[in-house]
């Protein structure tokens, strides 16, 4: 009935009865078995504890008095250093170390054993020595000076009716160049062109540059055919694989989509390297690795192929010492297979004024085969209404030639 008091946590404040239990239940790594928001509440740090300071930070390059003058048992043999083992040296590798010579002996390091707490672990500005900071502004403000130097002694120039360039200046275009930023731009800084050739133009006036959107001739790959059955613009991958200019020679477009640039070239020679590291890792050689180790891989490919050729050609050589005919073998160069060009020149009327006619191309059908003795073919002779031979003038087609008999 609203009677009861509230109940109390262990802090000893009051609890409100109407808090979801979501929110009154503790989760199970936080549970303590007692009743209360003490779960919810954030915890408080212990400063007292010097462990949770979050000033404290290692002291790199601190030595500890002086260096020793006689090599220590248990110290590192290349410095003579007690707070580190040989493995960890920092020092140059000598030829003899300080164990052997005992001579050059480094002082030893300071070793601290800080335990910093979660936020000091994760604070990126933790040791940061601000002194740093007073050295970069103090070389800023050199080239400032410099640079101020430089403008007033432009205009000093430039009153007197002389150059425009700083005799003095020299120090302070040292100092600009070593300290100075690319990015920065400033006003009493010239402006020059940049690396995009005509893509800037430079106004001496102003002392700034103008940049266009692009190059003309960039043409852009959606728009070098427009026909809609050339080849398939990919807007979201932008690509294009055929080629747009279907019909023409590829080696003579400056455009011939992106798969034509991808097997030319180096490309196939690349793609057949990949494939001899997958076919080399799954027959267990694991040192041939495209990305990994792509000279290797190189080296191992070569050295693949030319054990290839080798066998190739050992079998080829057994083959032949078995079977023979290599003398087969020997063709004669493609230069004289190939048909050369021959220059005929014909007059009007359809004449061989210089150079010999070419020979009429021959068909499918034998020529100039003349059987039964003829000297003609069947059909070149007509008389009566018939066809015959001409040589010997008979008209039956596998009649006997007689024409010698005819002259006698």
């Amino acid at each position: 009935a609203g009677t009861a008091p509230a109940e109390v946590d262990e802090e000893g404040n009051a609890i409100n009865p109407h808090i979801p239990e979501f929110m009154s239940k503790a989760p199970w790594y936080m549970d303590t078995g007692k009743i209360g928001l003490h779960h919810q509440r954030k915890a408080k740090k212990d400063n007292s504890d010097p462990s949770l300071q979050e000033t404290e930070w290692y002291a790199r390059g601190a030595k500890v008095g002086t260096a020793a003058t006689k090599f220590r048992k248990g110290a590192c043999e290349n410095c003579g250093v007690l707070s580190h083992k040989t493995k960890d040296c920092m020092e140059r590798p000598r030829k003899k170390g300080a164990k052997w010579t005992g001579k050059d002996m480094k002082a030893d390091e300071v070793v601290q054993d800080i335990s910093l707490s979660y936020d000091a672990k994760r604070d990126r500005w933790n040791g940061y020595d601000p002194a740093e900071h007073q050295k970069l502004m103090a070389d800023w403000e050199l080239i400032e000076e410099a640079r101020r130097k430089r403008k007033a002694s432009e205009l000093d120039k430039d009153a007197a009716g002389g150059s425009s360039t700083a005799g003095g200046g020299a120090k302070g275009d040292g100092i600009e160049a070593e300290f100075a930023s690319s990015d920065e731009e400033n006003d009493d800084e010239d402006r020059y062109i940049g690396q995009g050739g005509d893509e800037e133009k430079l106004n001496a006036k102003s002392k700034s540059t103008v940049r266009n959107l692009r190059i003309r001739e960039d043409t852009a790959k959606y728009l070098r055919n427009l026909d809609p059955d050339s080849a398939y613009y990919d807007p979201k991958t932008r690509s294009m694989r055929e080629n747009p200019y279907s019909g023409k020679e590829a080696a003579q477009l400056a455009y011939a989509g992106d798969n034509f640039i991808r097997y030319s070239g180096e490309a196939l020679d690349v793609a057949k390297r990949e494939v001899f590291a997958w076919e080399a890792g799954e027959r267990g050689n694991n040192s041939a690795h495209f990305q990994a180790n792509p000279t290797q891989t190189a080296l191992m490919y070569s050295e693949f192929k030319q054990k290839k050729d080798t066998l190739k050609d050992s079998r080829k050589q057994a083959v032949l010492s078995k079977y023979g005919g290599e003398e087969h073998l020997q063709a004669p160069p493609r230069e004289l297979l190939q048909q050369v060009e021959h220059y005929v020149e014909y007059s009007r009327t359809g004449q061989v004024i210089s150079g010999a006619e070419k020979a009429t191309v021959g068909t499918k059908f034998k020529e100039d085969v003349h059987p039964l003795n003829h000297s003609s073919v069947y059909g070149s002779w007509w008389s009566d209404g018939k066809w015959g031979y001409k040589c010997c003038r008979q008209f039956p087609r596998n009649a006997y030639c007689t024409a010698g008999a005819l002259d006698k």
